[in-house]
């Protein structure tokens, strides 16, 4: 663990911890005692003197996810003294914060969901940024350490980098779905890089299948589930300094690197015989029921690009596991290892005290994370977690796959503009399924770009 702010070195230095100083009143998830959680990662907050503060922790959970957050912090503010946690939710997470910022009385911890709001805070001058220490724990860590702290940098007031969050709950995008069964059936393996991913494809469709079911239907947002085609694919063909750079258009739309990206998406998108409905039937289908031509008899597809949320869109009766399964969505160059593409939620620092820093602190021990974890809806890329106490098979092996991840990069289109990665990229990609050339489609949502520039 990193080592704490001085304040809190000075004060723990002779403390130990055990999982029994907390008192069953205090252990909502019946745990104590469990020698496969990381209690050792809590133990420099036992009796840790908050100074009277109660610190508030603002953020976008509500309902389950508000009930299991506050379980965590339960363990927390068991061993703390002179001062408590607490923590709440808003639907409305985004206006109220800005508004909390702008008169003055922010929490002292903010969750945000959404990387661009957090920068734009940073730069109003309404977070504080972290330490060097931080950002070496981060680095060393969390798999991927590096994009992680990548995409918690943002320009101060002054137009200086620095670092401003740590990630706490994630989630997992570089993902392709099939149904074991039917891979059984036809004696087909699991490939594990690129030119395996293209020759299974080229086999199923030589005994007379489809490999792929692709939809990009979302109401006012159709487009979006290409646009994570391309992200993966910058990442597994352009060092991560490529790939930030082209969501801020330091690298222009229509740079070769992001046209090779787009052609290689082509690859399979393009090809009629490769998808279900061909280029039409991408046009056409909602992405929430692409993936239904898994389980139809005779398969319609055998593989489905998607996030981890995909699974909530299976047939009722399907146990993911079982009747459905998952594999990493493999590297292309093995120059750049294996990239994961993702979300999550960064945690900052909006009021600055002792306390806040010291809560930041524990959010990035391992046992904040297993705490979580051992509940449900939780997946984190810490090297120091221990796998066998997620709640499901299917979040454990998804963590695996995090973990092993040499980069990650945030969702793309969620870093630009909203013009851009909620607008033009969008179209764009509509447009490139319908024929428009890569080159046509990237100097119009450059163009666009530009226009936003000058405004």
């Amino acid at each position: 663990m990193k080592k704490l702010h001085l304040f809190v070195i000075l004060s723990l230095l002779t403390l130990a911890f055990s999982a029994m100083t907390v008192s069953a009143q205090d252990d909502p998830l019946g745990i104590l005692g469990d020698d496969r959680f990381a209690w050792d990662s809590l133990a420099p907050f036992e009796g840790l003197d908050l100074g009277g503060e109660d610190v508030l922790f603002f953020g976008p959970w509500e309902t389950e996810d508000l009930e299991y957050l506050n379980n965590v912090l339960a363990y927390l503010n068991a061993v703390v003294t002179n001062g408590s946690v607490t923590y709440v939710g808003s639907g409305s997470f985004e206006q109220e914060i800005v508004i909390q910022c702008e008169g003055g009385n922010p929490p002292h911890l903010a969750a945000f969901p959404q990387p661009g709001l957090a920068a734009d805070m940073a730069k109003r001058g309404c977070l504080s940024s972290l330490d060097d220490e931080t950002r070496a724990y981060i680095n060393e860590s969390y798999a991927g350490g590096e994009g992680w702290n990548a995409f918690a940098t943002y320009p101060d007031p002054e137009g200086e980098n620095q670092l401003y969050g740590i990630w706490y709950n994630v989630n997992l995008k570089s993902l392709v779905w099939y149904v074991p069964d039917n891979f059984d059936e036809n004696g087909y393996e699991i490939p594990t890089s690129w030119d395996e991913l293209i020759a299974l494809s080229d086999q199923i469709v030589a005994d007379g299948g489809t490999p792929w079911c692709i939809g990009i239907g979302s109401g006012a947002a159709t487009g979006w589930p290409a646009t994570d085609w391309v992200e993966d694919i910058m990442l597994r063909t352009q060092p991560l300094s490529v790939y930030q750079d082209w969501t801020t258009n330091a690298i222009p739309f229509n740079d070769e690197r992001i046209i090779s990206a787009l052609d290689t998406f082509a690859i399979i998108a393009k090809n009629e015989e490769y998808v279900n409905g061909g280029t039409a039937g991408i046009l056409t289908t909602e992405f929430q029921d692409s993936p239904q031509g898994l389980f139809s008899i005779p398969p319609e597809c055998y593989m489905h690009r998607q996030a981890s949320f995909i699974g909530g869109f299976f047939p009722e009766d399907v146990e993911i596991g079982v009747d459905a399964d998952f594999f990493y969505f493999p590297a292309i160059d093995p120059t750049f290892g294996n990239a994961v593409l993702g979300g999550g939620t960064v945690i900052t620092i909006s009021n600055d005290t002792p306390g806040a820093r010291a809560v930041l602190d524990f959010l990035m021990t391992p046992i904040a994370h297993e705490l979580w974890m051992v509940q449900a809806g939780f997946l984190s890329p810490h090297k120091g977690i221990n796998l066998d106490i997620y709640s499901s098979d299917v979040l454990r092996r998804q963590a695996e796959i995090l973990l092993g991840a040499d980069t990650f990069g945030f969702d793309g289109s969620d870093l630009m503009p909203g013009a851009i990665g909620a607008g033009a990229f969008w179209t764009g990609m509509v447009d490139f399924i319908g024929g428009a050339s890569s080159q046509e489609v990237a100097d119009t949502i450059q163009n666009a770009w530009d226009a936003i520039k000058g405004e």
